[in-house]
């Protein structure tokens, strides 16, 4: 009888103990699950699909200049990123692409919610951000009426996620939660290069500083055709798509309408902006590399001209180059504004590389490589030129200062020189004497 009652005390013992592990084990995968980030239903596929990237310093194939300066986006998270905002936690880090997932509430904060509009476009909204470092960065808020938006955050958190060079608006977070769905940019606080161009809030960008652009434009195009894997094609280059930070440097943005042609070429309808479209693309629907080219194409004569496509930008170029064959003469199309402040022969060699970019073939038109060839030797030459002009006026100063000297010497008078033995003499009987 002792027997089966000490027996039952052990078997009731070890049942305790098992029943007080398995409570314990589900308490801890409760906390688990909970320290979980919580994406959203709506953007669970979405977070799960985002790629491991495979550009930028690491695996990047040896391109032009514009290879260089590739910025990894390991190095942009440890760079003060996930200081931005109190609440990050590690498990916000999609560790794969290094982008970041940032709550509703830290942005509804940083944008004193939501009232520091700087932005409207296609996708929707744009304000900036305060962060409590004191950096500042672009919040794009997907419109809760728009039909392809979905697609779209999809396809900029994919590619933004793998892209990284120093000419393109580099993505570092994103926020998909409350049925928000949010993307987070490096600020550019000296905004569009088309506000620059026609709005007189903005100075007029001078001749030199609109090559630069253009180059800088040319090298984040190059990076995107021939440096990322796999390519990616624009599709949407226009002058509103271009951001200036506080040098002036020109970065790429907007990459919205970039992923379909990667899986699809032969969309159903044309997607772009109207002036800056390849005419191959509208009649074969076929949208290619090339076709960022003549896109490209239009921005330089934009650039050149002061004018956009709907103020009938290519009218006006057709109409020179029937006077000037593609070549030379194009002074006659120049901004105004710029009052005659530019290189001639550089304007015409900017204009006739603009000229074949938008040739009617796709096979005669450049790559974005050869682009930025053309564009690094015409800015390698005017340095050149400046570095000469310098240095002969130098010269020319050294050797009107040798003449002046010489002229003075010249202009003694005689009863300086008879002073001056007057005054020899005396301090020799002086010396003597003493």
């Amino acid at each position: 009888m002792k027997e089966r009652s000490f027996g039952l005390i052990i078997g009731i013992s070890i049942g305790v103990v098992i029943g007080g592990l398995l409570a314990l084990v589900g308490i801890l995968c409760s906390r688990f699950h909970r320290k979980r980030p919580q994406i959203g239903n709506s953007s669970s596929r979405r977070a799960a699909t985002i790629p491991i990237r495979a550009n930028g310093v690491d695996t990047c194939t040896i391109l032009s200049d514009s290879s260089m300066g590739t910025e990894s986006s390991r190095t942009s998270v440890q760079n003060g990123v996930p200081l931005w905002f109190g609440g990050m936690k590690k498990g916000h880090v999609v560790a794969a692409s290094g982008i970041l997932e940032y709550s509703y509430k830290d942005l509804q904060k940083a944008t004193y919610n939501f009232t520091s509009l700087i932005g409207q476009g296609a996708f929707g909204p744009v304000y900036k951000a305060q962060m409590t470092a004191g950096d500042a960065v672009a919040v794009k808020v997907l419109a809760t009426d728009s039909k392809q938006g979905e697609k779209e955050f999809h396809t900029e958190v994919m590619l933004l996620g793998r892209l990284h060079h120093r000419n393109l608006v580099n993505l570092v977070g994103y926020c998909a939660e409350k049925g928000q769905h949010m993307l987070i940019y490096v600020y550019m606080s000296k905004g569009s290069l088309a506000s620059h161009l026609y709005s007189e809030v903005h100075e007029l960008l001078s001749w030199d500083l609109r090559v630069q652009v253009a180059l800088d434009v040319a090298r984040g195009l190059e990076y995107l055709h021939d440096g990322a894997v796999p390519p990616v094609i624009h599709r949407d280059i226009k002058s509103s798509n271009i951001l200036l930070d506080q040098a002036m440097r020109a970065r790429v943005a907007d990459f919205g309408l970039s992923r379909e042609d990667m899986i699809n070429r032969h969309a159903s309808n044309i997607q772009g902006t109207f002036g800056y479209l390849d005419p191959e693309y509208i009649s074969t629907r076929t949208f290619t590399k090339k076709s960022d080219v003549y896109s490209f194409g239009v921005l330089l004569f934009e650039l050149i001209a002061g004018r956009n496509p709907q103020q009938g930008l290519m009218e006006y170029v057709e109409l020179a180059a029937m006077n000037t064959e593609g070549k030379v003469g194009w002074e006659e199309i120049v901004d105004s504004r710029l009052e005659g402040n530019f290189d001639e022969h550089e304007l015409n060699d900017v204009a006739a590389l603009a000229y074949n970019c938008i040739n009617r073939s796709p096979r005669k038109r450049p790559s974005m490589r050869d682009i930025v060839q053309v564009l690094s030797r015409i800015l390698t030459a005017r340095h050149n030129k400046k570095h000469h002009r310098r240095e002969s006026r130098d010269s020319s100063v050294a050797a009107d200062e040798v003449a002046l000297n010489i002229d003075q010497l010249g202009r003694r008078s005689p009863m300086n020189s008879e002073h001056r033995r007057v005054e020899s003499k005396s301090s020799t009987a002086e010396s003597c004497e003493g």
